[in-house]
């Protein structure tokens, strides 16, 4: 039932990616301009992410909607082979590879460890995409980022969405991991007509 709402979303992302982004130079992230914009509780982003730690690594083209209730993650290879799902909601994740292929945890951060072979910290990352630390964690501010739970989170370069600016460009690494994503498309749901 949620591969439609992909496959408009998919759409949705192509055709306004005719827009211009507003690439800003490296050195502009400013955590105090983020905190100070709107709520953001809304949005769906298209881009590419690459996670490594230790002998293992692999990159995916990512799509990920967003709202306060849940998250849904679509990982994929080239053209969309291989897809996978994670969604999130509350204390509930589910990842389905397809085929009627759904493993489900209540929770959802050692699960999808586990299932990745790696540590992700995917409840952080909701916030830390949109370049705000996780609200229910202390962090220390760095000049091109943030540090938060054991992770530098750091912003390699930010564009103009609309009215705001959002990360393009970000690494997210401990002494473990190190995951790499590149926001390609941003749509904010009740802003600039989406």
């Amino acid at each position: 039932m949620r591969r439609p709402i992909f496959a408009a979303l998919a759409v949705a992302l192509w055709l306004s990616g005719c827009n211009t982004v507003e690439v800003i130079p490296d050195g502009s992230y400013s955590r105090a301009v983020l905190a100070n914009s709107p709520p953001l509780p809304d949005w769906a982003l298209e881009g590419r992410m690459s996670l490594s730690g230790g002998k293992e690594a692999w990159s995916a083209n990512l799509l990920w909607q967003h709202d306060p209730a849940h998250d849904e993650l679509k990982l994929s290879g080239p053209l969309g082979q291989g897809a996978t799902i994670i969604r999130l909601q509350g204390e509930t994740v589910s990842i389905d590879r397809g085929g009627g292929n759904v493993q489900t945890s209540a929770q959802p951060e050692a699960f999808i460890n586990q299932q990745l072979g790696m540590n992700v910290p995917i409840k952080a990352l909701a916030y830390w995409i949109i370049g705000l630390p996780a609200t229910e964690q202390a962090y220390v501010d760095m000049p091109s980022g943030f540090r938060q739970a054991g992770w530098l989170v750091e912003y390699k370069q930010m564009q103009t969405v609309g009215r705001r600016v959002l990360p393009r460009k970000m690494t997210v690494m401990n002494g473990q991991a190190k995951l790499k994503l590149i926001i390609e498309q941003w749509v904010i749901k009740g802003e600039d007509g989406h």
